[in-house]
C-alpha cells in the first residue's frame, strides 16, 4: 500500500505560481501511474493531471492545460504539480492519488483507477 502525503498549498494571488509536492511512501511507487485531483467547496472532484510511471506521458484537464505540469522523481518517491498563471477558479483542495494498477490509458483521468489518496492541500487564489 502506498501512503501519500501533500504540501505546497497556499494562499495566492491571480497570476501567481505555486508548486505542489507528493511525497509517498511505499516499494511500488515507481510502477504505478500518479495523479492530482481537486475538489472546491461544493463541486465534485475533478481531475487535473496524471502521469506514467516513467514520466515519459501525461494527460492533462483542458482547464489547466499549458499552466500546470506535472512531474515526478521516481528516486525520491515524489511526484510534483507545477501550477502558473493561477487564476481564482483554481481554487480547490488538491489531492495526489496512486493508481492500482500500472496500465496508462484514458482511465488514468478516472477517479476510480486510484486506490491511494493522500490528505489534500489547500490552494486558494484570490483575485
Amino acid at each position: 500500500q502506498v501512503q501519500l502525503v501533500e504540501s505546497g498549498g497556499g494562499l495566492v494571488q491571480a497570476g501567481d505560481s505555486l508548486r505542489l509536492s507528493c511525497a509517498a511512501s511505499g516499494r511500488s511507487f515507481g510502477s504505478r501511474p500518479m495523479g492530482w485531483f481537486r475538489q472546491a467547496p461544493e463541486k465534485e472532484r475533478e481531475f487535473v493531471a496524471a502521469i506514467s510511471w516513467s514520466g515519459a506521458n501525461t494527460y492533462y484537464a483542458d482547464s489547466v492545460k499549458g499552466r500546470f505540469t506535472i512531474s515526478r522523481d521516481n528516486a525520491k518517491n515524489s511526484v510534483y504539480l507545477q501550477m502558473s498563471s493561477l487564476k481564482p477558479e483554481d481554487t480547490a483542495v488538491y489531492y495526489c492519488a496512486a493508481a492500482e494498477a500500472p496500465g496508462w490509458g484514458t482511465k488514468s483521468l478516472q477517479s476510480l483507477s486510484y486506490n491511494a489518496w493522500g490528505q489534500g492541500t489547500q490552494v486558494t487564489v484570490s483575485s
